[in-house]
């Protein structure tokens, strides 16, 4: 009898202490298969190196890569605590990595009911995105922008393919600005969503069947 082969890890990508935080203390039972989780560092450029280096591994070679923590949101009517789920991450140069969202869009309506789930094109910026560059944004088709996403999702497609995925829950928006009164509020809110997130990573870590990208 021909013994299963054993599942590809899996490595979920943030870049703040806050978003490791929550993730730590989430639901992370359930997993099949091996899960590691990296702070890389805030921006493009430490995402890239992170991931790259962690990735170097032999061990690592075929793992499932998934980019996660905060966002902003661009469209209106967005709110803190939303999830976007990325169909394609885009970075400032113009790259392009396409991801699945089917899997993970079921799994966090099932998970989350009632939290609302965008998809679409998710951008990346070397910088926190405020006022008129949203909208600038927007106008590109995007529906949110993160720092780290494009580049470890980039990164990792680099180093072979395998899966990769983006899952940003909104922590400010068009209306509901870091800057603005009610952040607070906000961010506890996002900072909740992202506690709970972790099993709908693992059943789309446990289903291998995605497209590999």
């Amino acid at each position: 009898m021909t013994s299963r082969p054993a599942p590809a890890p899996l490595l979920i990508a943030c870049a703040l202490g806050i978003e490791q935080l929550a993730l730590r203390t989430g639901d992370r039972n359930g997993a099949d298969g091996p899960v590691s989780f990296l702070r890389t560092g805030m921006g493009p450029r430490a995402a890239e190196r992170s991931v790259t280096r962690w990735l170097a591994g032999p061990a690592q070679a075929d793992a499932a890569v998934l980019a996660t923590g905060f966002c902003a949101g661009l469209a209106p009517g967005m709110h803190p605590g939303d999830l976007v789920v990325a169909e394609e991450t885009r970075d400032p140069r113009g790259n392009v990595t396409c991801v699945g969202t089917e899997l993970l869009v079921k799994e966090l309506v099932r998970l989350l009911p009632g939290r609302t789930v965008h998809t679409g094109p998710l951008t990346g910026a070397d910088h926190v995105v405020r006022g008129p560059e949203r909208s600038q944004l927007l106008a590109t088709g995007a529906i949110a922008v993160d720092m780290e996403s494009a580049a470890t999702l980039l990164a990792a497609v680099r180093r072979g393919v395998r899966p990769v995925a983006a899952v940003r829950v909104v922590v400010d928006a068009p209306e509901h600005e870091l800057v603005r009164i009610g952040t607070l509020r906000g961010g506890i809110s996002a900072f909740r969503v992202l506690r709970s997130v972790l099993p709908a990573f693992y059943e789309w870590h446990r289903s291998l069947l995605l497209p590999r990208r």
